[in-house]
């Protein structure tokens, strides 16, 4: 009888870590697949960039720095991406992304206030159709990167929660980086307001 009782309660643990196991599996696979998203739209971005740059060229003949900047960083978060994508949810990883994409942003927030000063760009049906593209990828990363985000933090939730902390650091679970994007000039930068 207490053989039957021991088996009984060594069965009962090895399905309840196979359960926790198997749901930080399914946690896991989740914020990967989220990124995935994320990366799908920041490959969208980066290939509308040239295209822009290419179209306000012929506008902003004297904003050459500006616009080899904008390609520059361009470039740097397009590899940064692509270096990503074997490395998602390393906390370092998604920091480098995080970074890159934010100085991206600064400088296409840069390239967009100069437009304001050229009205034969401001309306040029070219500009108009990139940047409200722009507009519309912009707005699907924050939605795909706030995916990601809600992902990892399930993830991180029961990789350090008990009792699914032990299974996890017994079967090398980490903890995945959050992807923030920061662009310090716009966060110190008062919002602009036209009522043009």
């Amino acid at each position: 009888m207490e053989l039957i009782i021991v088996l009984l309660v060594i069965v009962a643990l090895v399905v309840f870590v196979v359960v926790l196991y198997n749901n930080l599996v399914r946690l896991r696979n989740a914020y990967i697949n989220a990124f995935a998203q994320v990366d799908v739209q920041l490959k969208r971005r980066h290939d509308l960039i040239p295209q822009l740059v290419e179209t306000v060229k012929g506008y902003m003949k004297h904003e050459r720095e500006t616009l080899e900047a904008v390609i520059q960083a361009r470039n740097q978060a397009e590899q940064i991406r692509q270096a990503v994508g074997n490395a998602v949810g390393d906390p370092k990883a998604m920091a480098q992304l995080g970074q890159a994409e934010g100085a991206l942003g600064g400088m296409l927030g840069r390239l967009f206030a100069l437009s304001e000063a050229y009205p034969d760009l401001k309306a040029s049906a070219n500009f108009m159709q990139f940047q409200e593209e722009l507009t519309s990828t912009e707005n699907r990363v924050a939605y795909a990167r706030q995916a990601y985000n809600d992902a990892g933090m399930s993830y991180n939730n029961a990789v350090q929660s008990v009792p699914s902390n032990f299974v996890a650091s017994t079967f090398g679970f980490r903890e995945v980086g959050m992807l923030e994007f920061e662009d310090r000039e716009a966060i110190q930068q008062a919002p602009k307001v036209s009522f043009s």
